[in-house]
């Protein structure tokens, strides 16, 4: 039943799936969990690359040693924030759909932790324990964010170390990028159409094709922009 708790087999058969190449929903499906509790299991054990079922066992048996009763509560905290496993799903989630604009993985990871963090910003360490990968693998994703203006770094003026920011036009930026990325294959494809030739029907079909990307790639870069946050403004 989707409520109970996953068992050593689930996750020996969450591990399967992950080395046949299957996603998160199709795992859940196979289990007939939801997908937020596969990706909430992978997330919290190491990610999709790094997931051991015996690990994963182990961890979840000394966390419920470890766990303190719940006190109780006669309403619940509106002031306790998100649930802590859902915004780690959320983070994993994101970061699969940034990877598939073709944002490189540890970058997409990096934006959608700052895309989630309450003030959206980290520090290097912040970042690297969150992560778990080391300080240079944070400092060329930072540096690859950086060179596309998705964030900012400045000093934290408690501990005089960087902070990485969010931009405030990260959302328009980001989409800005994967359409830049797409404006390059229109540019290539126009190109190979004159070396083909429109009169040929492979140049014919690659002139249509890259007209249409680069037309796509300008309105949707002109209705970024439209909506980019002003400077000073609101």
């Amino acid at each position: 039943m989707p409520g109970r708790r996953l068992t050593g087999t689930d996750r020996q058969r969450i591990a399967a799936g992950l080395a046949r190449g299957r996603d998160f929903a199709e795992i859940a499906g196979e289990l007939g969990r939801p997908t937020s509790t596969v990706s909430r299991e992978v997330a919290r054990n190491g990610g999709p690359g790094r997931y051991s079922a015996e690990l994963a066992q182990l961890a979840t048996v000394r966390r419920a040693r470890r766990r303190p009763p719940a006190p109780a509560r006669d309403a619940p905290d509106a002031a306790a924030g998100p649930d802590p496993d859902a915004r780690i799903a959320l983070v994993t989630d994101l970061t699969a759909v940034l990877v598939d604009t073709g944002m490189p993985r540890t970058a997409a990871r990096v934006l959608a932790c700052l895309f989630t963090a309450e003030t959206g910003s980290a520090t290097t360490a912040e970042l690297t324990g969150q992560l778990r990968v080391s300080p240079a693998t944070v400092s060329l994703a930072v540096g690859l964010l950086e060179q596309h203006g998705l964030i900012r770094r400045s000093r934290d003026g408690r501990s005089r170390r960087h902070r990485y920011f969010l931009d405030e036009d990260a959302g328009v930026r980001s989409a800005v990028v994967s359409v830049r990325a797409n404006q390059r294959l229109a540019a290539t494809v126009l190109r190979g159409a004159g070396i083909l030739g429109e009169g040929t029907a492979a140049g014919a079909r690659l002139a249509s094709a890259g007209r249409f990307l680069e037309q796509l790639g300008d309105t949707i870069i002109r209705f970024a922009e439209q909506h980019r946050v002003p400077a000073g403004g609101d």
